[in-house]
Formats: C-alpha cells, sequence, structure tokens
C-alpha cells in the first residue's frame, strides 16, 4: 500500500509512503479535500534523521488501528521542515504558544484555511510521561471539531492574534552596551569545569563561539577568549565529535560533552569548521586545524554526492538502535586492534570492560592529555571495522542555505590550512548550485534526484550571498563578488520588509500561510536576518558602496531592537557589529608575480577586506616586489612587501 507521498522526492516523506496513513504532502489538494469532506487538518512536520519522529512513526504512523482513526476523521499532511522552512517557522511558533515549547515531530491540527487550534510534539501510542495517548488523542479532537467547533475556532482566532500582535515593530534603545551584555550573560552561563554554556543538553551553536572569540580579540578580552577556546577543545575531545570517522554530531546529551545525540548535520559541522578556523588562526593551536580538517575530511568522504554538493545529515539510529553504529565493547576493540595496541587505545579513549554509555562504550579523549596522533592506523582499522555495520540512513538531498554554509567553511579553511582539495570542493559545490539550483540568477532551496523544489527562502539568499563572499576571499575573483553583490540585492528586493525593516523568510507575494515569518533569532543555525546584517557588512567593507552601508545601518537599528532583552540569542548578528563597528584591516595588493597570489591568500587576516589591484601611478610597486598597503582605522601604513 503507498499513499500520496509516493512521488515526492524528500526522503523524510518517502520514510512515509508505505504507511496506513493515507498522507498527503503539503498541496492544495489536500485542503481542499479537507473543506470538501469538512474535516479538520492533522500536520505532521519532520525531517528523516530525527530519532522521535522514527518512534511516533513507529509506533502510531505504522499502526493500522492509528492510522483508520486518521483516515476516518482527518486529512493527514507530511512536511519536511528542511524543504519548507516557512511552514515550520509558522508553526514551530503556533506550537511554543501553545505548549511554551517546540521541537520535531511536530503535531498541528487545524482548519482547511491553515488556521491551527491545538498543537505539540511527539504524542506515544498510549498515553505515558503524563502525554495522552495519541488514538485518544485524536478521537477527542474529532469529538470536538464534531461537538464543540465554535470553541475550536475560536482558539484559532486567539492564537493568531497572539502571534501577529508579537510581530509588532519595536525600537532600538541607544545602548552601546549590547556586546557587553550579550558577553555578561554567556559569562553567567558558562561552565567554566567542562566548557560549554548552561546545563545539558549542550549544543555546539558555533556563532556564540565566534562572537566571543571575536569579541575577545578586538577588546583584549583573554578570559573570555579561554572561555570559547575551552569549550572547543572538550568538543573535540568528547564523544560530540567522532573519534573514529570525523565530524560531530547534533548536541550532547550531559554536561560532559561525553554523550551525543548521534545523528549528524551538515549545518552543524560547516559552522563548527568555520570556528575551529578562526581559533587555529588565533591561537596557532594545531588541535584547532586537525579538528577543522578532519571534520571536513568526513563531510568529502561520507557527505558529498558525486556532483559536487552536500547531503544535508547522517541518521542517529542503526537496527533500531540510536548511536549503536558509533560505540565499541573492549572485546571489539581488543579483537581489531590486538592486545598491546587494544590496551593502549582503549587506556586513552576511554574504552572499558563496563562502558562509559549504556554498557558499551563511545570513544573520547575527555580523561586523556594524549590527542590521537599516535594512533593514525588504529583509527583507520576500527573505521574500516565500522563501515562494515549496518549503514546509516543518509539524507541525501542538496539544501541551498545548507550547502553554503559547506562552501564557505571549505573557503576558510582553505585560507588557513593552504590545502587546494578544500577550495576545489567549496568551488565544485558551488559551481552545483549555479548548474542545478539557480536559474536566471533566481534561487531554488532543495535538490534531489535530479528534480528542485519550486521555492526559496531569505536564508538561500542570505547564506549563498556570504558564501561567494568568503569564495571571494579565497581566490580574490571578482567574479565571486560581482554574485555576492547580485544575490545580496535580490534578496532585498524579495524579503525585505519596508514597513518595520528587516526580512520575511518567504517572498511576500508567495506566502500561503496567515503570517509570513520574520525570522532574527539565532537558533542552531544564525537567523537569515542575522546574516543579512553580516552581508551589508561585509559587502560595504569590500566595495566601500554607499547602499551597502545604508542597508547595514537600517538592519543593525532593527536588529538591535530585536536583541535588547535576550542578546545572547543574536550572536551572529552581534558578529556582524562587532565587525561594522572595528573595521578590520583593508588591503590592496600589487602583485609582482601572479604566481605568487596563493602563498599571499594564506597569511591575510581572515576578516580583512582585500583586493587585488594593477600596478599604477597610485598604487606603484615598492622595490619592483609584491606590495601591501593596508588601511585600518581611517589611517593608511606606509606601503609595504611584508604583511
Amino acid at each position: 500500500m503507498s499513499n500520496q507521498l509516493k512521488n515526492e522526492t524528500s526522503p523524510y516523506l518517502l520514510q512515509h509512503a508505505d504507511n496506513p496513513v493515507d498522507w498527503y504532502p503539503w498541496c492544495s489538494e489536500a485542503f481542499e479535500k479537507a473543506r470538501r469532506e469538512d474535516k479538520p487538518v492533522f500536520l505532521s512536520i519532520g525531517y528523516s534523521t530525527c530519532h522521535w519522529c522514527h518512534v511516533m512513526a513507529h509506533e502510531s504512523f505504522e499502526n493500522k488501528a492509528t492510522a483508520d482513526i486518521l483516515n476516518q476523521y482527518f486529512i493527514s499532511v507530511k512536511v519536511d521542515r528542511e524543504e519548507r522552512p516557512d511552514v515550520d517557522s509558522v508553526y514551530m511558533s503556533v506550537c511554543q504558544a501553545f505548549t511554551g515549547s517546540g521541537g520535531w515531530p511536530m503535531s498541528i491540527f487545524m482548519t482547511w484555511d491553515k488556521k491551527p487550534f491545538f498543537a505539540g510534539t511527539y504524542f506515544p501510542v498510549q498515553s505515558k510521561y503524563g502525554m495522552p495517548g495519541f488514538s485518544d488523542l485524536l478521537c477527542a479532537v474529532a469529538n470536538q471539531w464534531n461537538s464543540r467547533r465554535e470553541e475550536l475556532l475560536y482558539s484559532a482566532g486567539q492564537i493568531i492574534a497572539q502571534l501577529k500582535q508579537s510581530r509588532t515593530a519595536r525600537y532600538a534603545i541607544d545602548d552601546e552596551k549590547l556586546l557587553e551584555k550579550a558577553v555578561k550573560a554567556f559569562s553567567r552561563s558558562y561552565d567554566n569545569i567542562y566548557g560549554g554554556f548552561g546545563a545539558a543538553p549542550k549544543f555546539p551553536v558555533p556563532h556564540n563561539l565566534l562572537f566571543l572569540m571575536l569579541y575577545a580579540q578586538l577588546m583584549g578580552a583573554p578570559g573570555i577568549l579561554q572561555m570559547a577556546e575551552k569549550t572547543l577543545i572538550q568538543m573535540r575531545k568528547g564523544g560530540i565529535f567522532d573519534q573514529i570517522g570525523g565530524g560531530f554530531s547534533r548536541y550532547s546529551t550531559d554536561r560532559y560533552f561525553l554523550a551525543p545525540h548521534f545523528e549528524k548535520m551538515l549545518y552543524d559541522n560547516a559552522l563548527l569548521m568555520i570556528a575551529y578556523s578562526a581559533a587555529y588562526k588565533i591561537s596557532g593551536n594545531l588541535l584547532f586545524l586537525n579538528t577543522a580538517e578532519k571534520t571536513a575530511d568526513y563531510v568529502l568522504r561520507e557527505m558529498t554526492s558525486p556532483y559536487g554538493g552536500f547531503y544535508s545529515a547522517q541518521d542517529a539510529d542503526s537496527e533500531g538502535e540510536e548511536g549503536k553504529y558509533y560505540t565499541f565493547t573492549l572485546d571489539e576493540i581488543m579483537d581489531i586492534l590486538g592486545q598491546e595496541k587494544g590496551k593502549q587505545f582503549s587506556e586513552t579513549f576511554d574504552i572499558t570492560a563496563g562502558g562509559n554509555f549504556e554498557g558499551v562504550n563511545i570513544p573520547n579523549l575527555l580523561e586523556s592529555n594524549e590527542l590521537d596522533s599516535d594512533f593514525d592506523e588504529e583509527l583507520k582499522k576500527l573505521y574500516n571495522y565500522r563501515k562494515k555495520r549496518r549503514k546509516l540512513h543518509l539524507d541525501d538531498k542538496i539544501l541551498v542555505s545548507w550547502n553554503s554554509m559547506m562552501i564557505a567553511a571549505l573557503a576558510v579553511l582553505y585560507r588557513v590550512s593552504g590545502k587546494e582539495k578544500y577550495l576545489q570542493a567549496a568551488e565544485d559545490a558551488q559551481d552545483f548550485i549555479e548548474k542545478n539550483l539557480c536559474e536566471d540568477l533566481c534561487l531554488f532551496a532543495s535538490w534531489r534526484d535530479k528534480r528542485r523544489s519550486e521555492k526559496s527562502f531569505l536564508d538561500d539568499y542570505a547564506f549563498y550571498t556570504a558564501a561567494l563572499t568568503e569564495l571571494y576571499h579565497s581566490t580574490l575573483d571578482r567574479a565571486y563578488l560581482k554574485k555576492a553583490e547580485h544575490f545580496c540585492m535580490e534578496a532585498v528586493n524579495r524579503f525585505a520588509d519596508e514597513e518595520n525593516g528587516g526580512f520575511f523568510l518567504s517572498d511576500s507575494d508567495s506566502t500561503e500561510l496567515f503570517m509570513n515569518p520574520k525570522e532574527t533569532y539565532d537558533g542552531a543555525v544564525p537567523s537569515g536576518n542575522s546574516v543579512m546584517t553580516y552581508n551589508f557588512v561585509r559587502l560595504y567593507q569590500i566595495t566601500g558602496k554607499e547602499e551597502y552601508r545604508e542597508n547595514a545601518d537600517k538592519q543593525i537599528y532593527n536588529m538591535s531592537a530585536q536583541a535588547q532583552d535576550y542578546p545572547t540569542g543574536y550572536s551572529m548578528f552581534l558578529f556582524a557589529k562587532l565587525t561594522y563597528d572595528n573595521p578590520p584591516e583593508q588591503i590592496r595588493i600589487v602583485l609582482k608575480d601572479n604566481g605568487e597570489l596563493k602563498n599571499v591568500k594564506k597569511r591575510l587576516p581572515l576578516l580583512a577586506s582585500v583586493t587585488v589591484v594593477p600596478e599604477s601611478r597610485e598604487y606603484p610597486l615598492v622595490n619592483d616586489k609584491t606590495t601591501f598597503y593596508v588601511c585600518k582605522n581611517h589611517t593608511c601604513f606606509a606601503p609595504s612587501n611584508t604583511l
């Protein structure tokens, strides 16, 4: 049996194509059917590597008795949150308003005109954990729809009014201490024993660390830098980092960074590569460079399509068990490595007979002063052994926004490592986007199975602009800069809120929901509004064009208003504001020989605004050698042959 999802390309939707639930994708046909049959809509939102989405699917959506209730009383719609961030954002706001929290799977009950009247996340098949059983809930909602519909519709009206009220314009306070407020808040929540911020679960949030590192550099605050560096070291040594195969899991379930939620997301690994590259550039600590490279090598090995684009995620579960793919027993280690090397490896990587995680072991270096450089051969053996286990589910759709983060990360890593393979991979992915997800200089959000989506969003344009800007800095090829400028201004034309400032998530002409979300808060991924702030700042500093300065001023004013109450939730915006208030060096390079460019690029500061200019009367070669013209803080220094 198959339902209406069988012709979709989303891995998440295809996971449910053989459910006994008569699922529809998000489409007008589903809502028209609900109107015609006078039924409420059950909307389920998730993604293909979500552990609790799997659990609810197995318990309820594969259960014929539950499916019969859904099919009799509801029209059921499935949405992949990664393909439709607009739908996800709007109904996540609804879920948070109803329950005080959110997450996936998200469960929304609404009218055929998309107005929600009840929301939640995971519901167990039978009542437990203090939650109603899903079948009981379905019957209760169906009964209320038929007997007390006016109350449900009133509830829908109230929640929509509340959400729209929260969107009214706020005004920025003239507060020069916004950055300081954020740093103090981070300092209060910092775990000075184990690194990271707050209690478990601990998420990496690399943009928080980037902000703190830049603040520490500019303000001369070594204690703040130490917070970021210790956090990066603990994550690298912990089980959140895959010591065997490289790459980071989504978050740590404990305060030690030992036991992760094992799914790996492309965006986490991209942003962490940038953070570790920046930490290496600041400190010279090879551990940071090693971590960025191991993460990149994992992505190139396991998350890269033959066409050059990057896949979205790897699942946490295998053989029905979370983390089984990644854990080892002591006996396995001894059998694979032999007694002598097995003993050394186990002592270093915390492998014991009793285990450090539910009776088995997550390899980690938390109790070790050693790193893994002495175990290269052993790690290869364990990696090859692990590959023979049941393969992890791979979400192989290619998203413009997440690919753009990885392009930017590889471009940055190339600049600090000098390794051409990282730049080549970044350029291959950009070429993939241009050929498959771009037409007439307009973007499309996702691609899979040689089919692309029909929509695009602010994040696609914002992150792609940032990726092109990083490619420009890594190549000094002005073609990338020209494209970055185009996509930045296309975002302004399509998504700007002319009345209240900032940017909507969806094109105002194409939104089909009761509100067009405007995301300003930075979650696991920086918001499109934060990244647009950064784009305006960087493009102004590179090009000197007034239109970017004007847009930067407006966006900083608008985002400052949003950030007043909770500045730690706006770290990418604060990073952009720091960069705007403290402009990096402007460097103009006159090359004696174009062949020198590669060596020059490796020595450039990560945030410098760099252009290559031809030799001229204004910019002559000094001593007949490559010459650098450097300006900072409205002051230009004498031309020099060295940086």
